[in-house]
């Protein structure tokens, strides 16, 4: 991989290569859930994968992929981008189909910044996130910023928003 550094990232378990050449970060393996010990596991989950089949498996990794990137969307470090992406993942990263969730993942591996500029449309989409048909996952991010009333910066609404999606 010219140009590439290659990161293994313990605190979520994923392998990241970061492009240097236009900043991309890709995750390239997510574990699978016989690859995590079972003492890592709920217990509730411990139970139901030993006697699972391969397609409640996967939906069950699914699961856990969708609850990783609505915490790590509320756990930025970034007050500002906690709120405004952590608001719209708790809504919305249950319902995104597969492309969908990795176009998204692709878009929480990008730096704090960078998140917070592009959904308060300081910067453009970066290319390879656009879609052409407008109608990609960071587009939403955008249209759902502009309309919502975190988007316009009123601070009663961010300690209701808040409390509503468990980020204090």
């Amino acid at each position: 991989m010219t140009g590439s550094t290659v990161i293994i990232d313990f605190t979520y378990l994923t392998l990241i290569t970061i492009h240097s050449a236009c900043s991309l970060v890709t995750c390239e393996c997510m574990p699978k859930l016989e690859e995590i010990p079972k003492a890592s596991l709920p217990p509730s989950m411990r139970e139901q994968s030993a006697e699972m089949n391969e397609s409640s498996l996967s939906e069950l990794e699914l699961e856990v992929r969708k609850k990783r990137l609505v915490y790590r969307s509320k756990q930025r470090g970034w007050l500002e981008v906690d709120l405004l992406l952590g608001t719209w993942a708790s809504i919305n990263v249950p319902s995104l189909n597969l492309d969908e969730l990795d176009q998204f993942e692709d878009f929480v591996n990008l730096e704090s910044t960078d998140i917070y500029n592009i959904i308060t449309l300081r910067t453009d989409v970066p290319e390879f996130m656009k879609r052409e048909d407008g109608e990609g996952v960071v587009e939403k991010i955008q249209e759902w910023a502009r309309s919502s009333p975190l988007g316009k910066g009123e601070p009663d609404k961010y300690s209701e928003v808040k409390k509503d999606h468990n980020l204090i």
